[in-house]
């Protein structure tokens, strides 16, 4: 027989660890396990090992809502966030129900029995594992590929291509000429971090990105420490930061000439005299209409000032043997050529969905309060905010669980599905003009036009939406 849990987690990464904490602490007596398909924890910060990779979120949100962030830096290092991390499991001893290279392939929903069915291969064979309740918490890319476009040429090229999320533990780039294609936070995070013993590194984008500087230390926190027990400055410093996020997200939407002109002078600020900052830093498109990248203490506008790099703006035509030919007609010569093109978009982890024998077309479900999906029972995912820190949302998320788990021992119901309103009319599942997700909206559930169906992407709303939520909204199906 199939062992079986009450509630079987995907993914043990930031997410899956916060879940399995929560649920450890609010309901204590649920049996469960989580399935990872790595062989090790940590997800993102286990996976990526590109030199400078950090947050680009603050720590003091990133962090979990229940376990204080006590590093020194506000943008912390990759290492230092794997390390809270692990710790957090650890703390709640989550590490036993921990199964490591268990690939999650699919998963049936049996009305008759109430329970899912879950499909895993591991060491090339399949093995299945039984739930009351799924729990999809594998964030939403692709573990396996990163998104490289199909660039003329690669095969000309005499050096090494490099994607940040396959980063070669023996690459020296010591020396080297280094290009780096791409605008977002790997790229702006790659460049200052070689561009100390690189001969020289080169950013080159096909359009602009907003980039904001921000102290990597937050004084308020450090100070709050200093005078506060250490939850408490925790919880302080968050507020703060979840606070400012929010107005400023809120500003750029409703005032986007005023937020551009404010980064703009900041950068200006930060850049030589005379630099073309509106050739290289002046987007197209509206602050927050795709993620603001954070750099901490402008160290990527002091790598440019010192000269060790340097932003292209330009298409590129093809690789030639020496580097790169591109649509203007310049030359980037380069002996490490490194595509920070993004991500591949893979919704709960690639696993197919099925409901008694019919596999599930996610574009035909419609996402109910950001975290279950209509007409699909016991089930759950956790996938964080795109304007703000992830975890903001799966805090939320893992507390909605733990509650509608309760409600359902409550009412001795052992199935929970959100029922669709056909009045309620379809909008794309994110309102984001990021690449990763539009090359992959049409594969993706829908949202509706109104609550409790609508993403609102603003934690002090959700916190009225999901945490103090009427489980009993009409829209919840309790059998």
């Amino acid at each position: 027989m199939a062992e079986h849990v009450d509630v079987l987690i995907i993914g043990a990464g930031l997410s899956g660890i916060g879940a399995a904490a929560m649920l450890t602490r609010e309901q204590p007596g649920k049996s469960f396990a989580i399935l990872e398909g790595r062989s090790a924890s940590g997800g993102t910060w286990d996976l990526f090992r590109y030199p400078g990779v950090r947050s680009d979120s603050d720590m003091y949100t990133l962090g979990y809502k229940f376990k204080p962030w006590l590093g020194e830096k506000a943008l912390a290092d990759g290492a230092s966030i794997l390390d809270y991390v692990r710790e957090t499991a650890r703390e709640h001893d989550i590490d036993p129900h921990i199964r490591y290279d268990h690939w999650v392939t699919g998963a049936e929903w049996d009305t008759a029995s109430k329970t899912w069915s879950v499909t895993a291969t591991v060491d090339g064979e399949e093995k299945v594992l039984t739930s009351s309740f799924l729990w999809a918490c594998s964030g939403y890319y692709d573990y396996d590929q990163g998104f490289t476009p199909d660039f003329a040429g690669t095969e000309d090229f005499a050096g090494q291509i490099v994607h940040p999320q396959h980063w070669p533990e023996d690459l020296d780039h010591t020396g080297k000429k280094v290009v780096i294609i791409g605008s977002g936070a790997t790229a702006v995070t790659l460049v200052p971090a070689l561009a100390d013993e690189a001969a020289h590194v080169t950013m080159l984008q096909r359009s602009p990105t907003y980039i904001l500087s921000l102290p990597s230390r937050d004084p308020l926190a450090l100070g709050m420490r200093k005078v506060l027990p250490g939850k408490a400055a925790y919880a302080v410093t968050r507020l703060k930061n979840i606070t400012q996020a929010s107005a400023l997200y809120t500003i750029s939407q409703k005032q986007p000439k005023l937020v551009r002109k404010v980064i703009r002078r900041l950068t200006m600020k930060q850049l030589p005299q005379d630099y073309p900052v509106d050739v290289h830093f002046k987007p197209t498109y509206g602050p927050w209409d795709q993620r603001l990248c954070l750099v901490p203490n402008g160290d990527l506008f002091r790598a440019i000032r010192k000269g060790r790099a340097e932003v292209v703006t330009d298409t590129i035509e093809t690789f030639t043997e020496k580097g790169l030919r591109l649509g203007s007609g310049a030359e980037l010569e380069a002996d490490i050529i490194i595509t920070a093109t993004g991500l591949n978009l893979k919704i709960f982890g690639g696993a197919q969905l099925s409901v008694d024998g019919e596999k599930l077309d996610a574009p035909s479900t419609m996402a109910y309060r950001g975290l279950m999906l209509s007409g699909v029972p016991n089930f759950a995912y956790t996938i964080g905010y795109t304007n703000a820190s992830w975890t903001l949302k799966a805090d939320l998320v893992a507390e909605f669980v733990c509650r509608t788990l309760a409600h359902m021992d409550e009412v001795g119901a052992s199935e929970v599905v959100p029922v669709r309103d056909p009045s309620v009319g379809e909008e794309p599942f994110m309102d984001f003009e990021a690449g990763y997700v539009l090359r992959s909206i049409d594969e993706l559930p829908k949202q509706g036009d109104r609550e409790p169906w609508k993403l609102k992407q603003n934690w002090f709303y959700d916190v009225r939406q999901i945490r103090n939520s009427d489980l009993g909204d009409g829209v919840l199906q309790f059998t």
